[in-house]
């Protein structure tokens, strides 16, 4: 059994646009170069951030808030392009480390996988390609398999989970489960490239949701509508001086509760893709829903 933990109505107006956003929570440290940030806290209360680039560079901190500090790259030895993209998680008693292999606009791509007894610098091994779990990567929609192992094979037909039939820019799935539904949270919307080709008002990524009672489909908005029809709900998008936030991961927290974390542009810092912060933020979940 796989089991998701860190990294889950009626018609009625969605809270976190009636209401505003929070803004991100503190960060303290190294709070730059986190490109589709990963969060895993290991049992000795230090947390580590895992993000693009660097050949997936690594920071840890001994709390959510930091001071987190460069530790270095979790692959030293890893492929010639700048892995993007990848999710921790732990199974037994190894950490399992899943990232993409592909180029920007590029429809050929991979995922693999390293584990690691500890965590720690020089302790990865890299064992190449699988299937993951839950993935998709900016061509439309997001995929789910179920694997037979976590380090093996794949098991069972590829389906579907989500889809906008007009726009094919959604990717980055991370699924949830809390109380009584799995949330499948996602991004949507041009990610990158905002200091030199910035989309119109709205069209710049932001994080999305739909929930299900069942981990492997039927998975629907606030509204009812299909998420592999076009449904999808706002979470969080671009507000006061955060912009395009993306890259987006979910943790249950054990001091802090269920978070969201993510990277965004600072208006006030810059544009380009290597001034992307790190943010996080409290889950509300009261009203059935993840309200930021």
């Amino acid at each position: 059994m796989i089991t998701v933990r860190s990294v889950a109505a009626a018609v009625i107006p969605f809270l976190g646009s009636a209401l505003g956003y929070a803004k991100p929570n503190a960060c303290s440290g190294v709070c730059v170069n986190t490109h589709d940030p990963s969060i895993i806290r290991r049992d000795d209360g230090v947390y580590f951030r895992f993000s693009t680039g660097g050949r997936i560079a690594v920071h840890s901190a001994p709390d959510i808030t930091g001071p987190w500090k460069y530790e270095g790259a979790a692959l030293p030895a890893g492929s010639v392009i700048d892995l993007p993209g990848n999710q921790d998680l732990i199974m037994g008693n190894t950490y399992h480390m899943y990232y993409s292999v592909s180029t920007f606009g590029s429809q050929e791509s991979a995922i693999g996988v390293a584990t690691s007894p500890s965590l720690d610098m020089n302790t990865w091994t890299d064992l190449g390609t699988i299937f993951l779990l839950t993935f998709g990567s900016f061509w439309k929609d997001i995929h789910q398999v179920s694997l037979t192992d976590p380090a093996a094979a794949a098991t069972g037909t590829l389906h579907q989970i989500a889809l906008d039939p007009v726009t094919t820019e959604q990717e980055g799935p991370a699924l949830f489960h809390y109380g009584d539904f799995y949330c499948l949270f996602y991004s949507k919307g041009k990610c990158c490239s905002y200091d030199t080709d910035r989309p119109a008002p709205g069209g710049e990524y932001k994080i999305m949701v739909c929930r299900s009672s069942s981990p492997t489909g039927g998975f629907v908005d606030a509204n009812g509508v299909d998420c592999t029809n076009g449904g999808g709900t706002v979470v969080l998008e671009s507000h006061d001086d955060v912009y395009g936030p993306d890259g987006q991961g979910v943790y249950d927290d054990p001091t802090h509760g269920p978070i969201l974390y993510y990277h965004y542009v600072d208006t006030n810092i810059g544009f380009s893709d290597g001034a992307k912060q790190f943010g996080w933020n409290n889950i509300d979940f009261s009203s059935g829903w993840p309200v930021i």
